[in-house]
């Protein structure tokens, strides 16, 4: 079945201009035309939410572009895609292990915070 741009858009929560500038940039190869217009199907519409999962991680465009280009050829894609992937999932976790950090940070001056400054204020007020 073929979508339209809009149909695409509904589909994956991108507007259609978004989904315009990932084609323009090259990140959507795999796009049929029919009378001019883009005629999305099912697995382009997976690859756009992989796109739009890629750059909510912080990949950069250029990178993604070279994972798309990956996938024109099966050897290709499992030599130079899955390591793009790999090394962009290792910065995702490190990312992950890095805002864990913070948070537990922010935990514990929630906690300890009050406390804190009631013990400061304490201070003041008796000088």
């Amino acid at each position: 079945m073929g979508y339209t741009i809009k149909e695409a858009a509904q589909k994956t929560n991108l507007s259609i201009h978004t989904i315009r500038y990932y084609d323009k940039e090259g990140l959507l190869p795999f796009i049929d035309r029919e009378n001019g217009a883009r005629v999305f199907h099912d697995y382009d519409i997976a690859w756009l939410d992989l796109i739009s999962c890629l750059k909510t991680t912080g990949m950069p465009i250029k990178d993604i572009r070279e994972l798309a280009a990956s996938c024109n050829d099966y050897e290709t894609f499992v030599r130079r895609g899955l390591d793009i992937l790999h090394r962009h999932k290792e910065k995702v976790e490190q990312h992950m292990r890095d805002t864990q950090r913070s948070l537990e940070t922010i935990d514990y001056k929630i906690k300890h915070l009050p406390q804190m400054y009631k013990d400061k204020f304490a201070g003041l007020e008796r000088a």
